[in-house]
């Protein structure tokens, strides 16, 4: 129930999204409100904290690239001439991503695709971040997206190809390293991901 009586029917911005001062968390895909759920499994959060953590002590000291874990909000303007408030019809809370262009950051988050996004699916979350998220994602030119199964204990990797269209790089599972894509030399052992 959301309390601020707001439709499901009706689209909104992000200024619309920004009085919206109750504690519930939303997202918008293309204007229309999707509710998230107040908090992730304990697996999820251990998940996102440990992939965190690795990318983090990776870019210390490194580049000026910055990771960043939900709740952060990423806006998705349609053109990059459509940046006011008013404009903006999608604002997702990946999460995880990792943001290299200093431009698209501010006090309110990132304005811009990202150039790697991380979902960790959860029963409530499958169906938006393999379709819609996925979607949304490649329209932005979000140059490489996770998808994290917690319970398969398998991440896919998409990588956007020359043409701007996702092409699956990757299914990784038990001892295998995630090579990342924006970086030369950051390979990630999926045990240390799923150890428990």
């Amino acid at each position: 129930m959301d309390t601020l009586n707001l439709s499901f029917d009706k689209r909104y911005t992000y200024a619309d999204y920004l009085t919206w001062l109750d504690d519930k968390r939303r997202e918008l895909i293309d204007g229309f409100i999707i509710l998230m759920t107040p908090a992730p499994a304990r697996k999820h959060q251990e998940i996102s904290s440990k992939i965190h953590t690795v990318i983090g002590f990776y870019l210390l000291n490194r580049n000026s690239c910055k990771v960043y874990s939900a709740p952060f909000d990423v806006r998705l303007p349609k053109s990059h001439a459509d940046k006011s408030n008013d404009k903006i019809h999608t604002v997702v809370q990946p999460d995880i991503c990792i943001v290299c262009d200093p431009l698209k950051l501010d006090e309110r988050g990132c304005i811009g695709a990202p150039d790697l996004i991380v979902e960790i699916l959860s029963p409530s979350t499958s169906k938006k971040d393999l379709n819609d998220k996925y979607k949304v994602y490649e329209q932005a030119g979000v140059k490489e997206y996770w998808i994290v199964s917690p319970n398969d204990e398998t991440i896919n990797v998409f990588v956007l190809d020359k043409n701007e269209k996702y092409q699956l790089s990757g299914m990784y599972a038990g001892d295998m390293k995630i090579k990342v894509s924006i970086f030369d030399d950051l390979e990630i052992n999926l045990e240390d991901i799923f150890k428990k």
